[in-house]
């Protein structure tokens, strides 16, 4: 994600303020109060420094003695309450605005088309989401603590130090002039290395999540150590820039101590002199050096909010840019009703490019409703693009994708997608039950619908072996079953859906014959009575199809039913019996070569190579 000029921090809490910490205000209110007050009994401890040392220490007033020590009691007790109360209502606010912040990042990145999550992979969308927003929980309370209680205690002591002697306390607070530009330096230096560091976090949460999701071909192919080094040397870059960005922090406060600590001694050489001299008594001594003493933890914290604010806005400018990321998919200002009973499906004049690449060149398609349209070519025709587009993954750059007649982009994306129920060889499932992987928290489903989806489906043919039947957990993205008791799942879920267009995209490619079987029949089942597109690389799945249409480089270059194609001895033709020829794969290549004079490419020796590289490309 290319780098945009940081915003400034003003700008950042701004957005903060008005998207979230507003709602909250009411309990904002009452906790900056107890932070006041808490803040207040700071000054309140200094201020009693001097009766308790002049009176009861030096005096030996004995009456002094107990309202001195009944005024400690109530500003400690003071100080417990508000600090507990503070604290409590702090990490609600924190806690829910933070958990309305986590819903609003899902609920805008979930809508957002593929290409925006192919450019964004998992695992950085994870660091945003978790990492980066705990990052900015754990600073809301710094800095509202420390712009209430801290502040306010800050204030309180210093105002009894200078209530005591207004020298003392300007000797005091010489030094804080020359720390401004070495802090302003510091907490750009932070902003830098903050900033690399949730980067770094982003990259390390994506090579997590490909390992994790990849463990079987990692050890297949013993890339233990290799994933493992990759991994550590991310991880020593993550772990230099956190403690660069560690010490930016702290020396800030550090340098806050060095100075406090340079005017605490001036004070003692200049003060100290006029104790001996008998001009202060030992109480206002004593008052004004506790008090100073009580600024220095406030005085820190204060201090190192700067720095920590700027690991929190590096934080805060990501997750700002992907609520800002637009949305390409827009819904229509108009919609129309989707339509009615079973829709015919059209592609007129489609082009669509990625980027440089032209995947459709003018693309002609029609699936007749009711019926069943296989699509068949190689890698990259452009067959799993149609599926896209119809669901409106994506949007071409010119001619009509149209449903029942109605434009895609005429209708809401959720009654769009509703007409759809798609089964592919990726057998999407959740970390749930095997039931909530069925019904997808439907509500409306009844227990005879459900069993008759499972049986269709062939479902029931495995369920008496796992141990709590619907309710067994299928484990992450269902890898607790086989192959093909996924898509037999996939299956039910689509039955259940019960929608006018099947999708199959090659839903038995990845299974075994005994599994392929029962999985084609149940699909059998669920694709009669509906408007159906097939891809397939086996010919044998889709010969009984109404047509059949035979892709190459995003056009349509040959259809028909399985008789005609085979009849009319084309393209098909030939590649049906390089599949099914006496049950092995054979390269005829003079029926190749014949063929390939009818298609663009070349001169012959590059047409017939073309034409063998498009039949391993479909039959492997």
């Amino acid at each position: 994600m290319s780098r945009k000029p940081h915003k400034s921090s003003k700008e950042l809490f701004g957005w903060l303020w008005r998207g979230y910490l507003r709602h909250y205000i009411g309990l904002l209110g009452i906790a900056v109060i107890f932070m006041l007050l808490e803040g207040a009994t700071m000054g309140a401890l200094g201020y009693m420094m001097q009766p308790m040392f002049d009176l009861v220490f030096v005096a030996g007033n004995s009456d002094a003695l107990v309202w001195v020590s009944l005024a400690f009691l109530a500003i400690f007790t003071l100080r417990g309450v508000s600090s507990v109360t503070q604290k409590v209502l702090l990490s609600k606010v924190s806690q829910t605005s933070a958990a309305h912040l986590r819903k609003d990042m899902l609920a805008r990145l979930i809508r957002q088309d593929p290409a925006f999550h192919q450019q964004h992979p998992p695992g950085l969308l994870l660091q945003r989401v978790q990492s980066d927003v705990g990052a900015i929980n754990a600073v809301w309370q710094a800095v509202i603590t420390g712009a209430g209680r801290d502040l306010v205690a800050l204030v309180a002591v210093l105002g009894v130090a200078f209530s005591i002697d207004w020298r003392w306390t300007l000797i005091l607070l010489i030094g804080v002039p020359v720390l401004l530009l070495p802090i302003s330096t510091i907490q750009r230096y932070v902003r830098k290395k903050a900033s690399r560091a949730r980067d770094l976090g982003a990259d390390l949460a994506t090579r997590l999540d490909e390992i994790f999701h990849g463990i079987v071909p990692v050890k297949l192919n013993r890339l233990e150590e290799y994933q493992v080094n990759r991994f550590s040397e991310r991880t020593d870059e993550f772990v230099k820039s956190e403690v660069k960005a560690a010490f930016g922090t702290s020396s800030i406060s550090g340098m806050t101590d060095i100075m406090a600590g340079v005017g605490f001694m001036a004070v003692l050489l200049y003060g100290g002199n006029e104790i001996i001299a008998g001009e202060k008594t030992v109480g206002q001594f004593m008052s004004f050096f506790t008090s100073i003493g009580l600024s220095f933890e406030p005085m820190r914290r204060l201090a190192n909010i700067s720095g920590v604010w700027q690991g929190a806005a590096a934080a805060l400018e990501r997750i700002k840019e992907l609520l800002d990321a637009p949305i390409l998919l827009s819904e229509p200002a108009a919609p129309k009703p989707a339509p009615q009973g079973l829709p015919a499906i059209r592609l007129e004049a489609v082009d669509l490019s990625y980027g440089d690449a032209k995947i459709l060149h003018g693309l002609n398609l029609e699936a007749e409703a009711g019926k069943t349209t296989a699509l068949v070519g190689a890698s990259g025709a452009g067959k799993s693009t149609i599926f896209n587009l119809l669901t409106r993954m994506v949007d071409p750059q010119a001619g009509a994708v149209t449903v029942g007649g109605v434009e895609v982009r005429d209708l809401n994306t959720a009654d769009l997608r509703g007409l759809f129920s798609v089964v592919t060889q990726d057998a999407m499932l959740f970390d749930e039950t095997l039931r909530e992987n069925i019904v997808l928290g439907r509500k409306d489903v009844s227990g005879e619908e459900l069993q008759a989806a499972l049986e269709a489906s062939h479902v029931v043919d495995f369920l008496p072996k796992l141990e709590h039947g619907l309710e067994t957990r299928v484990g992450p993205r269902g890898s607790a079953l086989s192959g093909g008791q996924r898509q037999r799942v996939v299956i039910a879920r689509a039955l259940l859906r019960n929608t006018p267009v099947l999708l199959l995209d090659e839903a038995t490619s990845a299974l075994d014959a005994q599994s392929e079987k029962v999985v084609q029949a149940a699909l059998d089942k669920l694709s009669g009575g509906r408007t159906t597109l097939v891809i397939a690389h086996r010919l044998s799945t889709i010969r009984n199809a109404d047509k059949i249409v035979v892709m190459d480089r995003g056009r349509v270059v040959d259809q028909g039913s399985h008789e005609e194609l085979l009849a009319r001895g084309g393209l098909y033709a030939d590649l049906y019996r390089l599949q099914f020829q006496d049950g092995k794969t054979v390269v005829d290549t003079a029926g190749i070569a014949a063929q390939a004079k009818q298609l663009p490419g070349g001169g012959k020796r590059g047409r017939n190579r073309w034409l063998r590289r498009f039949a391993r490309k479909v039959f492997g």
